[in-house]
């Protein structure tokens, strides 16, 4: 580790350079008939730097130094067109737009010359894969299930539409795994705002850190973080789409924005809806009716206290593209939803039917972006966030039901409520939980030159949570609990290009901190009889520190090596910590951090483009030693007829493992992804290795897709989509032993769904129709704690979209 850093800072003297005065080249990329063209490649010839058009073919390149330059922009199949532009103090910003003619002989190679966004990212040497959304946005597919094919994720879902989930990156999974809005924690958006509500067609494209996180996303991500970057062209555009689906579920959404040329005002909206009954068949052990003494008889039911509905937009008003502001936009948030609880953490004999879960939130916010800020190659970048969010939970049913969606009955056949006069045992309850929620992320980066750059990231959020029952005493809620969380989270990041960009280097410290206080009035008797009003306090101030490097070199264009480390913590979460009754949670306030130390090394190969064939192969090693794992208990964690969780330290853990991938074209035409993860997940329990339980460790995914140009229409394309998931077998409690009995009865069996869509675009691309079945031969699909999804579902989606007005 000395060599290393002995050597990339040697490197830093060897290429330290002045400042350089620079520009910009923009422009679009057109085909013959004026159609523009996504992701053709544009290459500053003597500079080296290479970017491709966004999905309106639109391209710019920033910190070209002033002076005549050579651009070579090409496209597979095309002619490349070459342009020699001058770029001066009396010229800062220059436009230059392309035309490429499609080529009519056929050629034994193609060099493609440059890298797209997403090879960029996935070259810098963190463990890191980009995920373009624009196919996906126009079929019924929700975010969550785009993340689920990509390689290393495994998305764990308590059911269909709506239900609770956690994401596993590399098998560490739950809150070790942050979610980011354009760099801002998700969790501040409270849970009426989540990637199962926000359509693929407002999202620029994803990316997924596995193990290593980059300083500029500063949060205690231990492993990992899904960075969801929203569209931010400033061109007019508008979208809105309508899908119809099985178990009465339909979603729709609309987003656009308009941009006055001259003044750069700017006004942007979305808004999304969505709504399921979620009424889908489950079976199994489970899925009992209890009749006359006691005789439990197998049935196939459909869930009847599971629809869930949610509403929510964002609107914003400000600058863009100006000379004082790149983005100055400020704006509201709001969500709101609704969620029916079917059962606890597990699927128990009996049911819920009454129980259920409400959310809104109202935000302000507020974005600054400004590159060369003041001084030439300073980029300014501020996020803020403040509102409040809300959660009730109503549970005042005392009736009791059965899977069939009647009445239970007792031995003797009489229908029965619970002496509890509620759904969960614990008494009828009309829980709400109020939160003020404050989030800031500033940044700030400064590049000496090409060679260097420095990053100075900070990251605050803070909660100030109120917990009522309307249904205690006025005595009770006159006192009411607080609950106040304060994270700071710091970052300093070096980034280093050199040998020609083939070695890219980045190095980061962080700093963590977290303070929470639980404040509970209670009433005590004092040594003279009488009652008072006594404080009972419990609080903490946790800090850390954590530090890491990332680092790619090209052996050539084609082969590149990856390599990144970094010692992480994870600070516990609010739920974990106060607990959450909608979820079923109890607090914990003595939790401690998790920390852990995560190691990288892979290798990316490719593009390689030979006659119309592209393809790129990667692969990925890691491990990961944990200490302080947090989870559910090892001996109790899985009694599945608990109702109520627990989030503790299981102890030290390490995951070991190894990702891979193949993304393979023809032609345009024909497109093929396969991806395999597969790793260990151990954790000591009384000094004995086990296996963690409830955790799927073999997982592979396939798609494959097939376009059909000028069907039926001139200028029309007829898309055809099939996936698949492939879920090895695993058992949702610790092994009892070989010797042992009744270990099948938790094991969650091999699973395979299969997908298939297809997609119409009419010419002009305005109009979109898809067609989507999911799990086409209707197997019984489970996850969590071996809760079952839905099976065979027909789903119906139109798109309209205008790219320019």
């Amino acid at each position: 580790m000395k060599g290393l850093f002995t050597a990339i800072f040697l490197l830093i003297f060897w290429n330290a350079q002045g400042l350089e005065v620079t520009g910009t080249i923009s422009g679009t990329i057109y085909d013959a008939s004026g159609k523009p063209m996504p992701y053709a490649t544009v290459l500053i010839k003597k500079l080296n730097i290479g970017i491709s058009s966004d999905d309106n073919g639109v391209y710019s390149i920033d910190k070209v130094p002033f002076g005549e330059h050579t651009v070579l922009v090409n496209f597979i199949g095309y002619n490349t067109v070459t342009k020699t532009i001058k770029l001066n103090n009396k010229n800062f910003e220059t436009k230059v737009n392309f035309v490429l003619e499609e080529k009519t002989e056929s050629l034994n190679e193609i060099n493609v010359i440059g890298k797209t966004e997403e090879t960029e990212k996935e070259t810098q040497g963190f463990a890191v894969n980009v995920i373009k959304t624009k196919e996906a946005s126009l079929r019924n597919i929700q975010t969550n299930e785009l993340l689920n094919t990509t390689v290393g994720v495994k998305i764990r879902q308590n059911g269909g539409l709506g239900s609770e989930v956690s994401y596993s990156l590399n098998g560490l999974s739950g809150n070790s795994v942050r979610i980011f809005i354009d760099g801002i924690p998700i969790s501040i958006y409270g849970s009426s705002f989540n990637l199962n509500s926000i359509p693929p067609s407002m999202i620029k494209n994803i990316e997924v850190y596995k193990g290593v996180v980059p300083g500029h996303l500063a949060d205690d991500a231990l492993g990992g973080a899904i960075n969801i970057v929203l569209h931010k062209s400033a061109q007019s555009n508008f979208n809105a789409s309508a899908s119809y689906g099985s178990f009465n579920t339909f979603q729709t959404s609309v987003n656009g924005l308009y941009r006055y040329e001259e003044s750069g005002f700017t006004v942007k909206a979305s808004a999304f809806h969505n709504y399921s009954d979620n009424d889908y068949k489950v079976s199994g052990r489970s899925v009992v009716v209890t009749g006359l003494g006691g005789v439990q008889t197998p049935v196939t039911a459909r869930r009847f206290n599971d629809a869930y509905r949610s509403t929510g937009g964002m609107a914003q008003i400000g600058f863009t593209d100006v000379k004082w502001a790149d983005q100055f936009l400020i704006g509201l948030t709001g969500s709101d939803d609704y969620k029916e609880v079917q059962h606890g953490a597990f699927m128990t004999i009996i049911p819920y039917k009454g129980r259920f879960l409400e959310s809104e939130a109202l935000l302000s916010t507020l974005t600054y972006q400004k590159r060369d800020f003041l001084i030439d190659g300073l980029d300014v970048n501020v996020n803020g966030t403040y509102g409040k969010r809300n959660r009730i939970v109503n549970d005042t049913v005392a009736a009791a039901y059965s899977w069939n969606g009647q009445r239970a009955i007792d031995f003797r056949g009489n229908e029965y409520n619970y002496s509890w006069g509620s759904q969960q045992e614990g008494g009828p309850t009309l829980t709400k939980i109020d939160r003020n929620v404050a989030s800031i992320r500033t940044g700030l980066s400064y590049a000496i030159n090409k060679h260097h750059k420095f990053l100075v990231n900070h990251v605050y959020s803070g909660v100030d949570r109120e917990d009522s029952d309307a249904l205690r005493s006025v005595l009770e809620n006159t006192f009411k609990g607080t609950r106040d969380l304060n994270k700071n989270i710091y970052s300093l990041t070096y980034e280093l290009s050199a040998l020609d960009d083939r070695l890219k280097a980045s190095l980061f410290g962080k700093y963590y901190q977290q303070e929470t206080i639980s404040i509970d009035p209670t009433i005590e008797k004092g040594v003279d009889g009488k009652s008072k009003i006594v404080d009972e306090t419990v609080s903490s101030n946790k800090k850390h520190d954590g530090y890491g490097f990332a680092l790619s070199y090209a052996l050539n264009s084609k082969i590149t090596l990856l390599t990144s480390a970094e010692k992480a913590v994870r600070l516990p979460s609010e739920t974990e910590v106060f607990g959450d009754d909608g979820d079923n949670v109890i607090a914990n306030s003595s939790i401690n951090p998790e920390q852990s130390r995560n190691y990288n090394v892979g290798f990316r190969l490719g593009t390689f483009a030979i006659r119309k064939h592209n393809f790129v192969v990667s692969t990925n090693l890691f491990a990961r030693n944990i200490k302080d794992r947090i989870g559910l208990p090892i001996e109790t964690s899985l009694n599945v007829d608990d109702e109520l969780i627990l989030y503790v330290n299981q102890g030290s853990a390490t995951s070991k493992g190894i990702d891979a991938q193949l993304n393979y074209s023809y032609n345009k035409n024909f497109g093929l992804n396969f991806n395999v993860s597969r790793f260990d997940l151990k954790v000591i329990n009384r000094g004995i290795e086990i296996d963690v339980p409830n955790t799927p460790f073999f997982t592979m995914n396939g798609s494959l897709r097939y376009s059909f140009k000028d069907l039926i229409q001139k200028n029309s394309r007829l898309n055809l989509f099939y996936t698949m998931y492939f879920t090895d077998d695993f058992s949702y409690i610790t092994s009892q032993g070989t010797n042992t009995v009744g270990n099948d009865y938790f094991n969650v069996p091999q699973q395979l769904a299969q997908d298939f869509g297809l997609s119409y675009a009419f010419p002009k691309n305005r109009v979109v129709a898809s067609f989507d079945i999911k799990n086409i031969f209707d197997k019984p699909v489970y996850d969590n704690l071996s809760v079952q999804k839905p099976g065979r579902a027909f789903y119906l989606k139109l798109n309209y979209s205008i790219n320019k007005f």
